[in-house]
């Protein structure tokens, strides 16, 4: 504007000496003139910038009403409490993530040392294989949205993930984000994959055991899993299974199961008809693997509630620590009674069992109903443990007492102790008995197929030797000497 507004001044001047030129005039005259010229130049220029300004300010108007229409706008108090959601689930995903080194722990320290190599190595990829997995195609078959493909048993949104177009806040309304759901849920289907890695220790093979848990966790989980959690017609039945107790414990504790009955028991378990112990190596590791089971448990059950409503959190967090406290009186009250001593290991599985038994119903039960199922849960762990053993099922560091068991057991006692009218026990037992056919039938069948292709048990001398060596080519403890290791 300053450019045009000298330029014109400068042309002014120029007429006005040209004119000065032909005709002779006083040179004041000539001045005014100009001057005159000028000032009604600048008008003209600051009615034009004027004008402009308010034609600018109606373009803005214009597009920020668009904007406002496409993007609606949301309350100081929604995004804060959007951004509160997020955070709490994310890190409700950390703990369980920090799960899966308890688990290592518990299961390298129950098992004896020549193997201890070997199962911190499935324990580690375990997490890897089960959430690639997942993502490749879990996911999208655990919730597969409105793509259900066969009624509401089998739904599939596509292979890997997609982030839904449109605000992410209308994503749950304004609970969480499509990320946090997907990091979350693929946390807990590694979980499942764990379970089974403790009751075949000692004697699967590596190869045998990762490729199981790829396709479980990327096929049999999610579809259960769609049939409650997916919206499926579980669901529609109000069938309620709040953390996991059937979607996560008992899917894996038949898997578990199904394992242990094809690969048959240890070399040395069972001698002329009887049950010979075979003593994990290092209790100290083992109970500080259930410490951290029992705090990555404080997000698996907190988390599930998907927000941070303070009011049901702070339940959930509660009725998950009095179960397990329940559960730990009552296991080792248990052991003292049946095997005339309080037991350590039984006594560490019974926190265990008490949290997998309140996991379905820790936002639906009171307080009081939660001391109940732990103590109950305490209670049947200790024969669970026992009675596998009588019927020559091998199983190390008792997966089955306490996933399989208990996390039936758990979803009955929703049934039982609920106080929302809408969740029945013959629901919850239909639930746990569809689901139970259904994951044993599948995992076996996974597992009888690997055996007659590829085999899934070490051969014998590898067993005794120790699979640290055998499949992995180096040892736990170097240096060390253990003189009771068979």
């Amino acid at each position: 504007m300053n450019k045009i507004l000298t330029a014109a001044l400068m042309g002014l001047l120029f007429v006005g000496i040209s004119a000065g030129a032909d005709e002779p005039a006083p040179q004041e005259n000539v001045r005014q003139e100009v001057v005159q010229d000028a000032e009604t130049i600048k008008e003209t220029v600051r009615e034009t910038s004027t004008e402009t300004v308010k034609e600018a300010e109606a373009v803005s108007v214009t597009a920020t009403a668009a904007i406002t229409e496409a993007a609606p706008e949301h309350s100081t108090g929604d995004m804060a409490m959007f951004a509160v959601n997020n955070l709490w689930v994310m890190a409700g995903g950390m703990l369980v993530f920090l799960m899966h080194l308890g688990f290592a722990c518990v299961e390298s320290g129950l098992a004896r040392a020549k193997n201890c190599n070997n199962i911190l190595f499935k324990n580690t990829l375990t997490p890897a294989i089960g959430f690639l997995s997942y993502a490749f195609c879990g996911f999208a078959l655990m919730y597969p949205g409105v793509h259900w493909i066969w009624n509401s048993w089998f739904g599939f949104a596509g292979f890997g993930l997609h982030l839904p177009a449109g605000d992410p806040f209308a994503y749950t309304d304004g609970q969480y984000t499509y990320w946090t759901d997907f990091f979350f849920q693929g946390m807990f289907a590694a979980t499942a994959a764990t379970i089974v890695s403790g009751a075949v220790a000692e004697r699967v093979k590596l190869s045998s055991y990762l490729i199981f848990t790829a396709i479980y966790v990327s096929v049999v989980y999610p579809i259960v899993g769609s049939w409650g959690w997916g919206g499926g017609w579980l669901d529609a039945l109000h069938f309620h299974d709040f953390a996991g107790s059937t979607f996560v414990h008992s899917v894996g504790g038949w898997a578990a199961l199904s394992g242990v009955i094809l690969l048959g028991p240890r070399i040395g378990k069972y001698v002329d008809g009887k049950v010979m112990p075979i003593m994990g190596h290092n209790m100290p590791l083992v109970t500080i693997g259930v410490f951290l089971l029992w705090l990555g448990w404080f997000g698996f059950n907190g988390a599930s509630a998907l927000n941070a409503d303070p009011q049901k959190v702070s339940l959930v967090l509660v009725n998950t620590m009095i179960a397990a406290s329940a559960a730990v009186v009552s296991s080792m009250l248990t052991s003292k009674i049946m095997l005339h001593h309080p037991d350590l290991s039984m006594t560490m599985n019974g926190c265990l069992a008490g949290l997998v038994g309140v996991t379905a119903g820790a936002d639906c039960v009171s307080v009081g109903s939660a001391v109940i199922i732990g103590l109950i849960s305490g209670i049947i762990v200790v024969p669970a443990v026992v009675i596998f053993d009588r019927i020559h099922l091998d199983d190390p560091v008792g997966a089955l007492s306490v996933h399989l068991v208990n996390g039936v057991w758990g979803t009955l006692a929703v049934g039982i102790f609920s106080f929302v009218p809408e969740h029945s026990f013959k629901v919850q037992l239909l639930g746990a008995v569809v689901i139970g056919v259904v994951s044993f039938a599948s995992s076996f069948a996974i597992f009888f197929a690997m055996k007659k292709i590829t085999g899934i048990r070490v051969s014998e001398e590898e067993e005794l030797r120790g699979l640290d060596l055998c499949e992995h080519g180096g040892e736990a403890y170097p240096g060390f000497q253990f003189f009771v290791n068979m």
